[in-house]
């Protein structure tokens, strides 16, 4: 491919503003050299965001690695809200000028993918939730955006190349494509089921060519105990009420006995619609809203120079960290080494410390949690997190 970077370009500086390298040389020629604290943190979030999903954290240590730095701040997987420094870097500033936009772009996209793939977890509850937005980005991100939705609380991708660094099997039913070529709904379902291994779901799409009603009982007559569910794909064009047509399909296959067939929605589903349908939906895949999700506006500041506090205006300065409420996740703000004055002042609950070391003179010294610890940390934290609605 053409029109991307390389991790070694990236890693090399290339992928940076042209200003900062002009900076550079500005600095280089005044003989200039001071050390610095930046501060990454989002004045506000996405309109009618609450809360946002901490991710980016390893590609951002990735690319710092090596170099003079310190860095702390939140784990990956850790709630934030607007204002609240996510992280902090020290070091040269001649060293750093150069990262911030990689940087920023690796935390920005990764944390709006969790934070939407989160809000749409929490709208669907228990119900299961799958990544299928990889079709609407380059292939060549789509394990990141993958990564970024599975921690957020997606239960599953449907890329083979994003299940296989996650260490997960892939989920998905079928296309459009394979029910034309065969012809016939139950025809495909019938082969599929001869052709692939039993341990996938056999989950029939009910919308290419006929109602859905009666095509998702000719598949449970067809196939019986053996299917696991229907998908509807239904375009917008032949929607009209989602809700009230899954309430029908649900109907009709209990009132046959077919109580164990769930019921799959995909197609334009955000966690809005979620809500919805709720009531009748088994399960979700959701596409374009989470891998096309509004990015978190961070920004990363100069906060202290040679040591002392100072910043442009609109900004607070000095180096500060985040401190947590575990019982209602609030948070508290202090200038870094102090700590907060008593409890949480909205319940009373005991503060922690949020922001942590995470690298000393360019080497990690924090953990690197699998993505499924890091998804286990967002789902626990998921239930005590404000309402999207």
């Amino acid at each position: 491919m053409r029109h991307i970077a390389t991790p070694e370009e990236i890693k090399a500086g290339k992928v940076t503003d042209v200003y900062f390298e002009r900076t550079k040389a500005v600095l280089e020629a005044a003989g200039i050299q001071k050390q610095v604290v930046m501060e990454v943190k989002a004045t506000h979030l996405p309109k009618g965001y609450r809360w946002g999903i901490f991710a980016g954290v390893e590609d951002a240590l990735w690319l710092l690695e090596g170099f003079p730095v310190d860095v702390d701040g939140l784990e990956e997987g850790s709630v934030f809200r607007g204002d609240e420094p996510v992280l902090r870097v020290k070091g040269d500033y001649m060293q750093l000028a150069i990262y911030e936009t990689p940087l920023l772009g690796m935390l920005c996209q990764a944390s709006g993918v969790a934070t939407k793939a989160a809000r749409c977890k929490k709208a669907a509850g228990h119900r299961l939730l799958l990544s299928f937005g990889a079709r609407r980005m380059h292939p060549a991100i789509a394990p990141m955006i993958d990564r970024a939705a599975y921690i957020g609380g997606c239960d599953g991708v449907a890329v083979t190349k994003s299940a296989e660094l996650l260490g997960i099997k892939p989920s998905g039913t079928m296309p459009h494509a394979l029910i034309l070529l065969v012809g016939d709904t139950v025809e495909t379902l019938k082969l599929f089921d001869q052709v692939i291994d039993p341990s996938v779901p056999r989950v029939a799409l009910i919308d290419t060519l006929q109602d859905e009603k009666f095509e998702t009982l000719r598949c449970a007559e067809s196939l019986g105990e053996r299917l696991a569910g229907v998908r509807f794909d239904t375009p917008s064009s032949r929607r009209g009420d989602m809700a009230e047509l899954l309430k029908e399909v649900r109907w009709e296959l209990d009132i046959r006995g077919y109580r164990w067939v769930k019921l799959f929605v995909s197609g334009g589903v955000d966690e809005h619609e979620i809500l919805q349908l709720n009531e009748f939906a088994d399960a979700y895949g959701v596409g374009t809203s989470i891998s096309n999700a509004p990015t978190i506006n961070f920004a990363m500041d100069i906060v202290e120079i040679e040591g002392q506090p100072f910043t442009k205006r609109g900004k607070a300065s000095g180096a500060k960290d985040i401190w947590r409420c575990e019982r209602c996740l609030h948070s508290v703000v202090t200038l870094a080494g102090r700590e907060p004055e008593g409890n949480c002042p909205k319940c009373g609950g005991e503060l922690f410390k949020a922001t942590k070391p995470l690298m000393r003179n360019g080497q990690i010294v924090c953990d690197l949690p699998s993505p499924q610890e890091l998804r286990e940390r967002v789902l626990a934290t998921l239930p005590r997190l404000e309402a999207i609605w």
